[in-house]
């Protein structure tokens, strides 16, 4: 297996000393969730490409896609602890990714953008958050947090 595994690992089964944490907002309606959720960990995947695993093979020689090489934590969280775990993890210089309100209005990556350009840091109306970093700071980042259900 492929990428950094702690220290103190006897086998590459939960054993990595990076993380992926993935924060969704809580009163969001389902497919917004798993919407959110999916946009995040694609920014996660096209922003740090060694967390990414090989190709998968089934028995009959039919190729698919590569996954994520390790878990992907998902937590549940309101708004108030979205925008706080936010500030932690800028503040600490880890890899984020922002989902917004008004990127359910908008129809692409270009208008995402611009719609998350305009406001500030502090101010972003946050509906999800990815996190990506050094497994110990990004627990600290979302301590507490409860695994989403």
């Amino acid at each position: 297996m492929a990428g950094p595994l702690a220290p103190d690992c006897q086998t590459a089964v939960m054993c990595f000393d990076t993380k992926i944490a993935i924060a969704v907002r809580e009163d969001l309606a389902t497919w917004q969730k798993l919407n959110v959720t999916a946009f995040l960990a694609s920014a996660v995947a096209g922003g740090r490409p060694e967390v990414i695993g090989e190709r998968y093979q089934d028995g009959s020689g039919n190729f698919y896609l590569p996954m994520f090489r390790q878990p992907v934590l998902v937590y549940g969280a309101g708004a108030e602890a979205l925008g706080s775990a936010h500030g932690r993890a800028l503040d600490r210089g880890l890899d984020v990714a922002v989902y917004i309100e008004e990127m359910f209005r908008t129809g692409h990556d270009l208008a995402n953008r611009a719609a998350v350009r305009a406001v500030a840091a502090a101010a972003l109306p946050l509906v999800g958050l990815a996190v990506y970093g050094p497994k110990n700071a990004v627990d600290k980042i979302f301590k507490g947090f409860p695994l989403h259900s």
